[in-house]
This record gives structure tokens, C-alpha cells and sequence, in this order.
């Protein structure tokens, strides 16, 4: 056993401090649970077998993956609300259907646009990709500058030049290495331009090459956004292009020059959220809705990943949760509560939350009678005794009830140990800020996410059906629901933490 670095004392010494946090925060969550509302539950509606059939049915490869914005997304939407409608929920979308149609803008790089290198042609998508479909016209010599060590950069005036750049680095901590990429690859060419750069070209490494191979059709579809939305601006600006391994002889050519001239377009798509209510049984409380979200979209089709397959069927993320919410919603017919039950299947949340953006600003109920809202995304996969509640801790807990009533509904069914590091404001993966529960939050409407965490096979071809941990999706959907269940059912609505306010 080799001996221990400084790098790697500092790195055990903040792993024990993590651990250290997170059995405290453990301790301060459990001893704050307050028990539920003696309102007997319909849980036992909720079944495995459902849960299952629906989840099979979902992220088959009928759907073809489910893309925001195509036709495929469009087809798994009409199921969906096919299968509410069967169970006995009512239509709570616009004009009296299950749907609210909106519009999401696509801005990419055109196929007018023209990249070389020295003599050679590049392809944007197959050679290339742009980080940001910037408008950008530049015509400069190239200089390589190997790993873009200080020792590399002090040789070379990068000043009217374009940089390239073998990208390399390892990620601290547990940043995922594909987050490590980008945010290091914007980083350093923001500062490559501030130092004079007209354009950053990276070339992968054989860790960054598994990232482009398995990512780059992601960025080459361009950026989405809701109409006027900050990612329908295009700027003019110094290029950010990331290439294959295979590019590396091509940028080292020596007095190569760099010639890239782009054209943006821009295309309108429809997306939908599907809505469905269950009216609640009290006079007066059926006026306000306990609201589960979930969002129907994946990834659509993509290059063949693994032995051909080039359907991205996105089972965990996020067929659980909608199979979970269909099963939530079943359960609440059978025995409704003595508030209103509101399902939303957003459209378009891999796109940027755009379904859910869209919904809080153009709720179909009054926006003040939404009294919480319960987010499913990814609740199937990982250790079966293993979850974690989003917005549990500040500053992201917005709601001290509904967080406390959501422990005690765990403590009343699977009973799971709660990873509490994904919910803190210095995790690097910002998971808190990645799925439909953040506009809901944002706007002042007590917001939880029930989530089991990444997995190798989060957005890959191998996130498959047959690789659910259907008990623990099971288990999780229950612990949703009694978290709802006991919403629907205090006499109170839970009060918002007037003192919220999100780290960014």
C-alpha cells in the first residue's frame, strides 16, 4: 500500500467530515418527525404489480424513448392521460381535457456553418460540438498548448489565437466526472478568452472521449428553452468547441489555421403537461390541491449505445415516477382525501424544466390553493434500504411541516435511511436544483423531491426497465403517498419558511 498524499489526507479528512454532517443532519431530521394524522390511509391500493405494469409499458421501446417536443413524447402524453381517465381521474387541464399545450424553442447550430482545421473539414455533431450555439465568425491560427499547464500557457501568447487544449483533470469530491467536464471546460476557456483567445478548442482524452461518444448528441441538438427564455438569446462570442481523441493530429499540425463561421436557427416545438384531479371529500378543503409531480419525458433517440441500441428509454428517469404517480392516483379514487389530489406530468423537464416553469406560471387552479408540492424523479434504482428527500435541509427546505410530515411518513412505511449530502448547498452535482420540484419551490409553494440518486445508467441506453428495483419503487411510492395522504388531511396547510431563500 503506497503511502497517502497531502491531496488524499485532505480528501479522507472531508470525506469523514461529510459523513460527520450528514449522521448529525440524520439525527436533527429523525428527532423532528411529528406523527401523522390519525386518518386511516388507502395504502394497500398501491401495488407492485401495477406499478410494474405501467412502468414496462412506459419506457418500453414503443415509445421510443420519449424525447420533449416530438411526436414520441406527444404518444406517451396521450397513453398517460389515457390510463387516468381509465382509473377514474378527472381532466384538470385547459378547456376541460387532460392536457396544457406549450411551446419550447430549439436553437442550434445550423448546417450552413462552416469549421476547418488547416486543411481538413469538420462535421458539427460528428467532428465537433459547440458548447453554445453562439453566432461566432473567426479565422485565426491555431496554437496547441498540450494540457494547458501554467508551465504550457507561459510559452505561447494565446492573444488572436485559437487554443487548443488536452483536456484532462480528474473530479473532486463526488462530482460526477461529466459535470467535472464541463464546468472545468468552461472555466478554463472563460479564462483562455479573458486572456485573448478568439476560440478554446478541447480534445478529448480517453475519459473525455467516453463523455463525447456517450453525450455529444445532447449538445449538437442545440439548447431549448420557453419562448423568450435566456436560452433563446443567441450571443456573438469567442467559440467553445469540444473535439474527439481522434482530433488531436489535427490540432497539432504545425501554422494550422482555424476558420469557423456559424448560423444559428431556431424552431418552435410543442410540448404538454398532463393534468388530473381527484376532488377531495371536505367542502371547504377540496378547494386546495396536495399536487404530485413527476415529468414524462427522456432523452428520445440517440447513437446506438450499447450493442445497437439507440433508444434512450429513460425507465429510472423518469418512467418510475410516473408510474409511481399513476399508482398515487389510483389509490386517491378508491379513497379520496379531504383535500383535492392534482397529478402533473410535466413535458419537456430534460429540456430544462420547461413543463414545470411553464405550470407555475400558468397553473390551471389558482396558484394560492396549490398547498404542496410532492416531486418524483429516479425511485428505482440503488440500495433497496436507501433514498433521499430533497429540500429536507436549508437552504433548500422551504417548508418545516410538510418536511416533517414527509419523516414521519417514512417511519411509517419503508422506514429508509436518508442520504442527506445530495440535499447540501456544496454538493457538487446541485442535485436540488435539477427536477420539477425547484419552480414550485421558487414560487413560494412548499416543495419536496423523493429521489434515489444517479446511477451509472442515468442517461444511457441502459436504463432499462428490468434494471427497476420494483419493491423499492414500490416502497418509495408509498412513502409518497402517506406523505400526501397526511397533507391532504391536517386540519392546517403546511406554512412556508419565511426566511427561504435558495443559494442561487
Amino acid at each position: 500500500m503506497s503511502p497517502i498524499d497531502a491531496v488524499g489526507q485532505r480528501m479522507i479528512a472531508q470525506r469523514i467530515s461529510n459523513i460527520l454532517v450528514a449522521l448529525w443532519l440524520g439525527c436533527m431530521l429523525t428527532g423532528t418527525a411529528q406523527p401523522l394524522p390519525n386518518s386511516p390511509d388507502n395504502v394497500g391500493a398501491i401495488k407492485e404489480a401495477d406499478i410494474k405494469r405501467d412502468l414496462f409499458a412506459l419506457s418500453g421501446d414503443h415509445f421510443r424513448g420519449r424525447r420533449a417536443g416530438t411526436l414520441d413524447e406527444l404518444r406517451a402524453s396521450m397513453w398517460i392521460a389515457e390510463q387516468l381517465r381509465a382509473m377514474g381521474l378527472q381532466p384538470a387541464g385547459d378547456d376541460g381535457t387532460y392536457f396544457q399545450f406549450f411551446h419550447l424553442q430549439r436553437t442550434r447550430i445550423s448546417e450552413t456553418s462552416r469549421l476547418t482545421i488547416g486543411n481538413r473539414t469538420l462535421e458539427y455533431g460528428e467532428d465537433a460540438i459547440a458548447l453554445a450555439p453562439a453566432i461566432a465568425s473567426v479565422v485565426a491560427p491555431l496554437v496547441y498548448v498540450g494540457t494547458g499547464t501554467p508551465d504550457d500557457l507561459a510559452k505561447v501568447d494565446v492573444k488572436g489565437k485559437a487554443v487548443a487544449i488536452l483536456f484532462s483533470g480528474n473530479p473532486p469530491g463526488d462530482m460526477s466526472y461529466r459535470r467535472f467536464l464541463f464546468s472545468s471546460m468552461q472555466q478554463r476557456s472563460a479564462a483562455l478568452v479573458k486572456a485573448g483567445a478568439v476560440a478554446v478548442l478541447f480534445v478529448s482524452d480517453a475519459p473525455a472521449q467516453a463523455i463525447f461518444e456517450r453525450w455529444s448528441g445532447a449538445y449538437d441538438a442545440g439548447r431549448y428553452d420557453l419562448p423568450g427564455g435566456p436560452n433563446t438569446r443567441v450571443f456573438s462570442q469567442a467559440p467553445t468547441i469540444w473535439l474527439p481523441a481522434k482530433a488531436l493530429p489535427w490540432v497539432q499540425q504545425p501554422d494550422a489555421q482555424f476558420t469557423n463561421i456559424v448560423n444559428v436557427e431556431s424552431f418552435s416545438y410543442p410540448s404538454v403537461n398532463i393534468v388530473a384531479k381527484v376532488p377531495g371529500t371536505d367542502p371547504v378543503l377540496k378547494n386546495e390541491y396536495v399536487l404530485f409531480s413527476t415529468h414524462q419525458d427522456h432523452d428520445g433517440l440517440r447513437r446506438p449505445f450499447i450493442e445497437g441500441d439507440s433508444i434512450y428509454n429513460g425507465a429510472d428517469d423518469n418512467a418510475t415516477g410516473c408510474a409511481a404517480a399513476m399508482a398515487i392516483g389510483r389509490a386517491f379514487v378508491k379513497k379520496p382525501g379531504k383535500r383535492s389530489a392534482l397529478i402533473v406530468f410535466h413535458g419537456a423537464e430534460e429540456r430544462g424544466l420547461l413543463g414545470s416553469r411553464y405550470f407555475v406560471d400558468n397553473p390551471t387552479v389558482p396558484k394560492n390553493s396549490i398547498i404542496a408540492c410532492l416531486n418524483g424523479e429516479m425511485i428505482g434504482r440503488n440500495a433497496p434500504d436507501s433514498a433521499a428527500l430533497l429540500g429536507s435541509q436549508v437552504p433548500h427546505r422551504n417548508s418545516p411541516d410538510l418536511v416533517n410530515i414527509a419523516l414521519a411518513a417514512n417511519r411509517a412505511t419503508a422506514n429508509f435511511k436518508l442520504d442527506t449530502l445530495w440535499d447540501r448547498p456544496d454538493h457538487p452535482e446541485g442535485w436540488y436544483f435539477r427536477s420539477d420540484h425547484l419552480p414550485y419551490a421558487r414560487a413560494g409553494i412548499p416543495a419536496i423531491c423523493f429521489t434515489t440518486l444517479l446511477h451509472p445508467d442515468y442517461h444511457t441506453a441502459n436504463d432499462e426497465p428490468d434494471r427497476i428495483d420494483i419493491r423499492k419503487l414500490t416502497n418509495v411510492t408509498r412513502w409518497m403517498y402517506r406523505t400526501g395522504w397526511a397533507v391532504a388531511n391536517n386540519p392546517k396547510r403546511p406554512a412556508v419558511d419565511p426566511n427561504f431563500k435558495l443559494e442561487r
